[in-house]
């Protein structure tokens, strides 16, 4: 694969356009692919397609049976340690999201196929409930669905992240949630349980309040609007609720910092957080491809911004800076949050990791057996072949 700084203007020179209900503008290889793809017109696309001949493309769930559940890491600009992904790949299509690039280890592609071929691990719960039970645990504050969202569309059908939910209450295990769907709302009944304990908060990003650019930038994710009728929802429950504001965009998104705040805390909101756009690996060409096809007119005044932001590249991924960027405009941007929360009264503590109780925990009442683990992998489909 090509390297991002020669991916630039990728979709200016193509004449790659949107899809209608997607955030990516292509399906721009993976890094670990061996063969080199290039977008070419050959005359067969269809009159109502994109430049890529492709049709609307519809998202395919393909159900996995998952060998570990709980991802662990050590990073220090990370307020937890241990999180947990119901599912691989999000219909949410944020063009932004950081875990595009995970695509790519699956051999797909993490611009359209990221957001249409998604994998959902079926046995997420009984791996979460074997794990609880191991002599050795230790208890930890469990991040749910902060890689891929846990509420995304197809938890409608799968309700993993339900599930889930209701191992974590029965062992009375700390959790924390992120998301940008008001299907969190289904789940109140065991949040506002839980939250009462000291045990759940929940977090809900919101990135802008304009519904146009919402409508390109996170094209599934729920209204901005909607967004804030569930942060109201959720607190009126009794479940501490902050606001992610998340990625701060320069010139697209940054000028509405002081706005989301006002709003958020309007909704109940006790907190409010930020992060500067990133652009690890693929993200860095999808989001420059999709700045081209709607923000043509600040596209190269957006990247200049970007790179001020991240020591003159496109992207700097040490832990000290990657977050909320460095230099003159990343300290004005953390100054502008400093004293919105001070001015909104947006620095409750209530909804912080490391605050939620750890000392309630209780091991489960049941534990699935290899066995039963073996039959659910039958059910599942996964030894159709034999």
């Amino acid at each position: 694969m090509l390297p991002p700084q020669s991916l630039r203007g990728l979709g200016a020179r193509h004449g790659v356009t949107a899809q209608k209900g997607r955030g990516a503008v292509s399906n721009l290889q993976g890094r670990y692919e061996l063969d080199q793809r290039e977008i070419f017109d050959d005359g067969w696309e269809r009159e109502d397609g994109d430049a890529e001949g492709a049709m609307l493309r519809r998202t395919l769930v393909t159900e996995e049976m998952a060998k570990s559940i709980l991802s662990r890491n050590q990073s220090p600009d990370i307020p937890f340690g241990v999180s947990l992904n119901p599912y691989r790949g999000c219909e949410h299509g944020c063009i932004y999201c950081f875990a595009r690039p995970s695509h790519s280890y699956l051999g797909l592609s993490p611009g359209l196929d990221f957001e249409s071929r998604l994998y959902a691990k079926v046995n997420a719960p009984e791996l979460l409930r074997s794990e609880l039970s191991k002599p050795g645990y230790t208890v930890e504050p469990i991040a749910l669905g902060v890689n891929t969202d846990a509420y995304q569309p197809c938890e409608r059908e799968y309700g993993l992240t339900r599930r889930v939910l209701e191992v974590l209450h029965e062992c009375n295990h700390p959790v924390g949630l992120i998301t940008k769907s008001s299907l969190i709302e289904r789940d109140i009944d065991i949040l506002a349980a839980m939250a009462k304990k000291g045990l759940a908060a929940a977090s809900i990003t919101l990135t802008t309040l304009d519904p146009k650019i919402a409508r390109t930038l996170e094209p599934r994710a729920a209204a901005p609007e909607r967004r804030l009728r569930t942060i109201r929802t959720l607190t009126e429950a009794g479940i501490p609720v902050g606001v992610s504001i998340a990625p701060i965009i320069p010139f697209v998104t940054e000028p509405e910092i002081e706005k989301i705040m006002e709003a958020a805390r309007d909704a109940g909101a006790i907190a409010a957080s930020h992060v500067v756009l990133r652009l690890p690996w693929e993200v860095n060409p999808l989001f420059q491809q999709w700045l081209e096809a709607h923000f043509p007119d600040r596209a190269q005044r957006v990247m200049n911004r970007v790179r001020e932001m991240h020591g003159g590249k496109d992207y700097d991924a040490s832990f000290a800076t990657r977050m909320h960027g460095s230099g003159i405009w990343a300290d004005l941007i953390s100054q502008r949050m400093e004293k919105g929360i001070a001015r909104f009264g947006l620095g409750g503590k209530g909804m912080r990791f490391k605050q939620l109780d750890r000392t309630l925990f209780r091991r489960p009442l049941v534990v699935p057996a290899a066995g039963a683990r073996a039959a659910a992998a039958v059910k599942a489909g996964q030894l159709d072949l034999f």
